[in-house]
């Protein structure tokens, strides 16, 4: 069966993409691309750009040359010399990187911002569909090592502490009967109890998933996660959140009179609901928490998640209904949040065995 000839719509060509095409594929792939990615893609971008100019006197062009990508790496990564720490970026070019913002301060960065600036390059190269320089065996060999020089130097970023049980309870009681506490209670049970959500997960938990089952029980549906971009409909989506965490977020959308839109909000002066927090906003939340009930440790709102997990563990709990909570498919990945505790006692072997007499 043929369509009717079409008067009024051009037909279009087969090898090429028009203008409009071309701008309606940039603004999907845009809006399938998280906002704080896209955010720090630019920044990346800008620095590379920045970068690039003062150390080269000109504009940067894709490709960029793999030799101008070793230079990045050495300009920025710390390594053992004689007179100690040292890198190749000149003072000069350094100093006024961080006079014009590009970067927060002088010295080299991070191993991981290293990396993810690394990374954002050879994603525009591969948009671009330009030959990748980050995939020269030269740089993945400079990259490898570099990772395995911090490493032995101790200067890798620490994996954040689990927020178990017992100081959950702990940064639970900082929260008051104000609308701020009743929020922070709630926002802190939620992203707890239903697996250890991401900090861009409870900031974009939306009302209209949600579902009460009971008068101390909700499921939330996930539609949209780190390891579930495509919103695939799948059994583990649905987060049981019972108990407790339940009890405290009824109380928080009856406060609120949330009815509408994204569950968990900044508290304006005079207790007034403003607009959806920011992931920065849940981590900070947590931070404060963690501050005000006074506990020892390195914490931020992954400790959410791996709390959640070394609870489980020591709980008992089979691994495969705490993946289904957190949303892992591997479990090394999911084993890699466990932290060793003082109630862990599982290596100690020889507890019950008697000295020699």
């Amino acid at each position: 069966m043929r369509l009717p000839t079409l008067k009024n719509t051009p037909a279009l060509e087969p090898e090429a993409l028009s203008e409009v095409t071309q701008r309606a594929v940039e603004d999907l792939l845009r809006e399938g691309e998280s906002k704080n990615t896209l955010i720090s893609y630019r920044s990346a971008l800008r620095y590379w750009a920045a970068w690039f100019g003062a150390r080269y006197g000109r504009q940067i062009q894709l490709p960029v040359p793999t030799a101008c990508v070793l230079q990045f790496v050495v300009d920025h990564a710390d390594r053992t010399t004689d007179k100690g720490l040292a890198h190749e970026l000149p003072i000069e070019i350094d100093q006024a990187l961080v006079k014009s913002g590009f970067k927060g301060k002088l010295g080299a960065l991070a191993h991981n911002t290293l990396i993810h600036r690394i990374a954002v390059l050879s994603k525009a190269h591969q948009i671009g569909e330009f030959k990748n320089p980050c995939h020269d065996p030269k740089v993945r060999e400079l990259l490898s090592r570099t990772r395995k020089a911090y490493a032995k130097r101790g200067a890798l970023p620490r994996k954040k502490d689990a927020l178990t049980k017992e100081p959950l309870q702990a940064i639970l009681q900082t929260c008051d009967d104000s609308v701020i506490g009743i929020r922070d209670r709630a926002l802190i049970l939620f992203a707890w109890s239903s697996g250890g959500r991401r900090r861009s997960e409870v900031a974009s938990a939306d009302i209209q998933f949600l579902k009460r089952t009971g008068p101390d029980a909700y499921l939330y549906n996930l539609a949209f996660s780190k390891t579930n971009q495509a919103g695939a409909e799948r059994a583990e989506n649905h987060k049981p959140i019972f108990g407790l965490a339940a009890q405290a977020l009824s109380a928080w959308l009856t406060v609120s009179h949330i009815t509408s839109g994204a569950i968990f909000r900044r508290v304006r002066k005079g207790g007034h609901i403003g607009e959806a927090l920011s992931p920065a906003a849940v981590k900070d939340i947590v931070k404060k928490r963690c501050l005000l009930a006074g506990i020892d440790g390195n914490y931020a709102a992954h400790s959410l998640r791996s709390g959640f997990v070394t609870e489980a563990g020591l709980q008992n709990v089979p691994l495969a209904q705490t993946m289904a909570m957190t949303g892992h498919h591997s479990v090394s990945t999911v084993l890699g949040y466990f932290r060793i505790t003082q109630e862990a006692e599982v290596t100690d072997l020889m507890r019950d065995a008697r000295p020699n007499t």
